[in-house]
């Protein structure tokens, strides 16, 4: 009856069709726009056939349909909101067409059936899921919500309180979930689903299920006053405040436009999704969140590709114990690897060994490791004071102290005991990999794997190219990272290599603000508005101010021309009094445990009189505006020094690995995304207005020259 690229109509006996999803060349469907007008073709097709009786809709992938193509994205987000919206509403006649056949219809659930594929089985009046099936609707992790009349949808068939959960989540449903929701009308096991779904057509095609009512529902206002439907948006609306990110507003436009479309039918109901779908679309969080999305994407690509020059790694070994090197033992435990841990002291043996333990029993706490499960992944962790089976080992990674003398001794020990091949990655912050690797033997076969503190939480690892270092070693690198759970990205070794390096401009521009006359508290309050997690001061606080102070001088000296030294530092003097953080109790701000133990912090006076010391001027007001203009460019503009010396290949790799090492907001995706966001013009125009602020202010010419050609680091 009908055959596209990603959909066939099929005849069945008894006047019953099969339209199937099977997208050609692909492992999985998803609603782009071919599929999308091949399913106005294919419903179309079965409308005008009279001998048509009832639709079955299948997937002939392992899942139903995943979503939307998110690559079409860029292009239509840079219409004018209306137009936006008057696409998606278009494309919701289109959807409309086929929930409004004259005959029954039944959609077979297999896989994941999330976003676009969930709105589009729930045109249907029957749905029947395979019991290892999932459904949900992620959009808002993008930024947005359902625009296919998921919102409309889902609000008549679960009720607006499990609707508004559902889009505001994000999360998905498991089958039992989305039967007791009413979201789905039968669960079957994998291998019955079809016939299930078969069974279920014939009896609403015989008149034995209103099927036709079930269609009405839809299409009609919920029954439901506004005062309750406000009721539940308030009751909604605080949850939301409570998980919400940082200027990411799609959750509460979605529930505030589903409380108001509750009242209207489905012609009223559609208007109002589409138009606020439109809104939401023009959003920096939306921008922001779907680039991310597709940078993890591109990531995923670069991964199979490090899969196939790598080496897997089948035994790995720590050297150098303690809390980072149990965080990295367990890790790598967790997800299969047995790793030996090796040092020098038996204390820090047994504190590595019980950072592994503390770990696993926080999986049992939580219900996602069964006791004995955690058990076997202690004990393949092997605790030892010499070197007894490195020689059987494909990786080690060291993880002793940040000193070069110590880590040169430590390894060029460490070769000879293991055997030729095997990849040595060095866990540091700020030292060179080429200076690291000078007594080595094999510098080839040396990397770094600088895993971020805490290891187990912290996604990120940058693998570390030394000048020598050879391809395959990296890609086992990056391949041991991605096994143990991690985001490596792979990066040139220069002083900071790239996280720490675009941090210490951020740190210093708080310094120079601080010594201007700023309140370092308000500095805070302004960036944490901004969306950072923690403003500058405080994150010093929770670094250890020694440690800050010790990384952003070795970084500066790499670059003395941006980053000078600072004579009125406020970290430095904050070091000189023995106020370390959180760590001694006392920084910017003091701290004493709560009573679960987690430190809390508290304003501190004396703090305040310390800082008064480097303001000859006095304390000096600033607003939110140009303190966050202060903070931000010297990161945008190193982001592009860095993109712009090959430290990283691409600029997804650079952002992802800020979003993900340093809490960079989300919402506004990393930093040149944020320039994208801005527009070089822009960047290159607030540049210069600071530009008696110095060097860190000054944009590359590479940037006045994207800026002159209205250029992006993103192509739409």
């Amino acid at each position: 009856m009908f055959q596209g690229e990603s959909i066939e109509v099929l005849p069945l006996q008894g006047g019953l069709v099969e339209l199937r999803f099977d997208r050609r060349g692909e492992a999985i469907n998803k609603l782009d726009a071919r599929t999308v007008d091949e399913f106005r073709q294919a419903t179309e097709r079965i409308a005008a056939s009279p001998d048509v009786r009832g639709v079955l809709v299948t997937s002939a992938k392992d899942v139903f349909i995943v979503g939307a193509d998110i690559t079409e994205f860029g292009a239509t987000f840079q219409q004018a909101e209306a137009d936006i919206a008057r696409g998606v509403r278009a494309s919701n006649e289109l959807f409309n067409a086929f929930e409004d056949l004259k005959v029954p219809s039944v959609v077979a659930i297999n896989g994941f059936a999330l976003g676009g594929g969930l709105e589009l089985a729930m045109l249907a009046p029957l749905r029947v899921m395979a019991d290892t099936a999932q459904v949900g609707v992620p959009e808002v992790k993008l930024g947005l919500f359902p625009g296919f009349g998921g919102t409309v949808r889902l609000s008549r068939l679960a009720g607006l309180a499990t609707a508004i959960d559902w889009v505001a989540s994000g999360k998905p449903a498991k089958a039992s979930a989305a039967l007791a929701a009413g979201v789905t009308d039968e669960v079957a096991a994998p291998e019955a689903l079809r016939e299930r779904a078969l069974a279920l057509l014939q009896r609403a095609v015989r008149g034995e299920i209103d099927w036709q009512a079930a269609q009405q529902r839809k299409r009609a206002p919920l029954a439901l006053s506004k005062q309750d439907a406000g009721a539940l948006v308030e009751a909604a609306r605080t949850q939301l405040a409570a998980r919400s990110g940082k200027h990411q507003p799609a959750a509460l436009i979605a529930l505030e436009m589903m409380a108001e479309a509750a009242g209207r039918d489905r012609a009223g109901a559609l208007d109002l999704e589409s138009a606020a779908f439109g809104r939401v679309a023009k959003t920096q969080a939306a921008a922001s969140l779907v680039q991310a999305f597709l940078n993890d994407q591109a990531l995923k690509k670069l991964y199979k590709r490090h899969a196939r020059e790598g080496r897997p790694v089948k035994q790995a070994a720590v050297l150098g114990a303690g809390i980072m090197g149990g965080g990295i033992a367990y890790t790598s435990a967790l997800r299969g690897t047995p790793v030996r841990m090796k040092d020098i002291a038996q204390p820090q043996l047994d504190l590595g060994m019980a950072e592994a333990g503390k770990q696993l029993a926080k999986q049992v706490k939580n219900g996602r490791l069964a006791q004995a499960k955690a058990d076997a992944i202690q004990a393949s962790i092997v605790p030892q004071l010499d070197e007894a089976g490195f020689d059987t080992v494909d990786c080690v990674v060291e993880a002793v102290v940040e000193n070069l003398e110590v880590k040169r001794k430590v390894l060029a020990a460490l070769e000879c005991r293991v055997k030729p091949g095997t990849v040595i990655a060095s866990n540091t912050s700020s030292l060179r990999i080429d200076d690291i690797a000078q007594p080595l033997a094999r510098p080839e076969d040396f990397v770094g794997m600088h895993f971020f503190n805490p290891v187990p939480v912290m996604q990120l690892v940058e693998v570390i190219q030394g000048a020598k270092t050879r391809d395959a070693a990296v890609s086992t690198a990056v391949g041991y990272a991605v096994a143990m759970g991690k985001t490596p990205i792979v990066v040139k070794d220069c002083p900071g290599f790239l996280v720490n390096r675009i941090l210490t401009p951020y740190i210093n521009a708080f310094v120079q603000l601080v010594a201007d006359g700023a309140d370092f508290e308000a500095v805070d309050r302004a960036m944490e508005a901004f969306g950072w997690p923690m403003g500058p001061a405080y994150l010093q606080d929770v670094v250890g101010m020694d440690v800050g102070a010790h990384v952003g001088d070795v970084i500066a000296a790499g670059y003395p021309q941006r980053m000078p030294a600072l004579e009125r530092n406020a970290v430095k003097l904050m070091v000189a009094n023995k106020r370390y953080g959180q760590k001694n109790g006392a920084g910017f701000y003091r701290y004493e445990n709560d009573p679960t133990g987690r430190p809390r912090k508290s304003a501190a006076p004396e703090a305040h009189a310390l800082v008064a010391t480097l303001q000859p001027q006095g304390r000096r007001d600033f607003a939110d505006a140009e303190i966050v203009e202060r903070m931000m460019l010297p990161m945008v503009v190193e982001a592009a020094h860095a993109l712009e010396d090959g430290v990283v290949a691409t600029p997804a790799e650079l952002d992802m690995a800020l979003l993900l090492g340093v809490g960079f907001p989300a919402y506004a995706g990393g930093a040149l995304k944020y320039a994208d966001w801005l527009g070089l013009d822009r960047v290159v125009a607030l540049c210069d207005k600071h530009a008696a602020l110095g060097a860190p202010y000054v944009p590359t010419a590479r940037m006045r020259e994207m800026a002159a050609r209205k250029l992006r680091y993103y192509p739409v």
